[in-house]
């Protein structure tokens, strides 16, 4: 599995608009370019890390041409309402605990 971490800084005012082009856009990735996903978390006032998981760095580099063009509005949304928008990482993972659901006794 692959990972990679983005970091967003997102204009005053523009959260919501932020919030669903990203959605919207992962949604788009997930179903048309073979990702598993991403989370998106805030980390303090118009500032957003996401993380999106691939198979591999294989299908991760050659995602982007699979994209059907009402997506092109999603990104475009989500960008135009950040300042900045940057790749903090791109990781390989080497083991995985996340689970589902929290331990039961």
């Amino acid at each position: 599995m692959f990972t990679v971490i983005y970091k967003m800084k997102v204009k005053q005012g523009c959260d919501k608009d932020f919030i669903r082009g990203w959605k919207s856009l992962t949604k788009f990735i997930y179903e048309y370019e073979g990702s598993l996903g991403s989370r998106l978390h805030k980390l303090e006032e118009g500032h957003y890390l996401a993380y999106a998981q691939w198979p591999s760095k294989e299908v991760f580099s050659n995602a982007g041409d699979n994209l059907p063009e009402i997506a092109h509005e999603s990104r475009k949304l989500m960008k135009d309402s950040c300042e900045k928008i940057t790749t903090g990482y791109e990781m390989q993972v080497v083991t995985d605990l996340f689970e589902k659901k929290p331990f039961q006794l």
